[in-house]
């Protein structure tokens, strides 16, 4: 399906007005004009040419459990208000997919992306969107972007991902000529996406053979991936790296659930000082939560060596398991992403 068709009956579902290809699709204006950091600091993301804040707004199981549409959307607002404009969810992100400590188990569906596109249809400019799907038939796939498309009230992406690449059998099918793979550059070329990635929640060198199988312009990976297991730092990141690609990380607070101590400020510094990502998905339940990673991002310097030593000690029992939950085949992403 050509892009003119796919998003005239995408934009006909959301009843949007679509109205071509503007100059800042064909790159004749500078995307960078587009975003406003709000004085956050940000970092050039890989081959993009695009700066974004070194925190995404994860928009996973967390912000799913938000009780109050009102509410979820309030904390949107001030999000976007505040600088953070990478907005990163995926097509299967709602609050089925597990319950976030200290959450009551819910009695209406929440689906991220319907709930952002009650911002994106009157802010779509200001946002940089990320969302990732899950389907690796082409047809299912076609049908989850033009989905996707409609319940974030748009007619476009700035970043389409495959969703949680985990092994290499999956890769072979993916990559195979006619499969995901292609659809995903077909999305590129007609400017339905700017740029293409995909999401590995384990082996790193399933990471590292994903990213050498096609023109993908960002990596989004575990922490677990990197030290005290050097190795990994070196197969997946280097791997990102070296092709220009742009790196974000997450899962960087989920340690202080089963290890005692940890604060989440300093995990989430932790991760901001790793040599290698560009920045790092958090996954965000209120405005209070923003603010704290406001301050955080406005006043962040790199975390002293021995501060950096102290913390890896304390982390290596955790990422030294090798059952962590987004490491099993049946894991599902999303599971209050941070």
């Amino acid at each position: 399906m050509k892009r003119r068709d796919f998003l005239k009956t995408t934009a006909a579902g959301a009843g949007l007005a679509l109205v071509g290809t503007s100059l800042l699709e064909t790159g004749c204006i500078d995307i960078n004009k587009r975003f406003d950091a709000k004085g956050l600091p940000t970092v050039l993301f890989g081959n993009t040419g695009v700066r974004i804040p070194r925190i995404v707004l994860g928009l996973g199981s967390r912000f799913c459990h938000i009780v109050s549409d009102s509410e979820a959307i309030e904390m949107l607002h001030f999000a976007l208000d505040n600088g953070f404009y990478y907005w990163d969810t995926a097509h299967t992100y709602d609050n089925t997919i597990a319950l976030p400590p200290g959450r009551e188990k819910p009695t209406k569906l929440v689906i991220s992306e319907e709930r952002l596109g009650e911002v994106v249809k009157t802010r779509r400019k200001e946002i940089f969107l990320s969302t990732k799907i899950e389907a690796r038939e082409t047809d299912e796939a076609m049908k989850q972007i033009e989905l996707s498309l409609k319940r974030l009230q748009t007619d476009r992406v700035d970043m389409l991902k495959i969703h949680s690449v985990n092994t290499i059998e999956d890769i072979n099918k993916i990559s195979k000529k006619g499969n995901l793979l292609d659809v995903l550059m077909q999305m590129k070329a007609e400017k339905v996406t700017r740029f293409i990635g995909f999401s590995c929640h384990s082996d790193p060198k399933v990471a590292r053979e994903m990213a050498q199988r096609g023109p993908f312009d960002s990596m989004l990976i575990a922490m677990n991936h990197y030290p005290p297991v050097a190795t990994r730092h070196e197969i997946a990141a280097k791997t990102a790296l070296d092709k220009k690609m742009g790196l974000l990380m997450m899962k960087s607070v989920r340690p202080r659930e089963t290890v005692e101590g940890l604060q989440t400020t300093d995990l989430i510094k932790y991760a901001l000082s790793l040599e290698g990502p560009h920045a790092i998905a958090v996954g965000m339940d209120s405005i209070d939560v923003v603010k704290s990673n406001i301050e955080i991002l406005r006043n962040f310097q790199t975390m002293p060596p021995e501060k950096m030593q102290e913390l890896t000690a304390k982390l290596a029992p955790f990422y030294r398991h090798e059952n962590l939950p987004w490491m099993q085949h049946d894991y599902r992403d999303g599971n209050w992403n941070s």
